[in-house]
């Protein structure tokens, strides 16, 4: 792993959990939008440790049942963390506004992508400039709210 890399990978890990902590320390009371972004808390199962993670992240499109997450990693080269625990256990948990409850993750395919993508740079358009600065299609995450079990 280089340099950048080990900073990059910290750096996110540093943000998530100060976003966490804003959270928890304020009650709830802030944290939970991004200016009109909602954040999410998205808990996985890790693909290599089995082991549950979780982090901070936005969903620039919220629909009824639906949660849409960009894997975008700030433009890295390399997909986040979350997104390749994701696909390799798509059921997961979303906690929003300090209400946890399942969902089922899935990559956009193409089609659900071109609709998607605009939508979210609209929302932030900073998804825009992660873009370009990667060779690699960021992903478009869908996560659909299911029963619990």
């Amino acid at each position: 792993m280089t340099f950048r890399n080990t900073v990059t990978d910290r750096w996110m890990r540093v943000m998530s959990r100060l976003h966490r902590a804003v959270v928890s320390v304020s009650g709830g009371k802030i944290g939970w939008k991004m200016g009109r972004i909602q954040a999410v808390e998205l808990h996985t199962i890790g693909s290599t440790t089995g082991q549950r993670r979780s982090t901070m992240l936005t969903a620039p499109i919220v629909e009824r049942d639906r949660y849409v997450i960009v894997a975008s990693k700030g433009g890295d080269d390399r997909h986040p963390f979350w997104y390749n625990n994701l696909r390799a256990h798509p059921d997961a948990e979303l906690t929003v506004n300090g209400v946890t409850f399942p969902v089922t993750a899935r990559t956009a395919n193409a089609e659900e992508r071109a609709e998607l993508w605009p939508r979210a740079v609209a929302a932030y358009s900073g998804y825009a400039s992660y873009q370009k600065k990667t060779s690699r299609e960021i992903p478009v995450v869908i996560c659909e709210v299911r029963p619990p079990r």
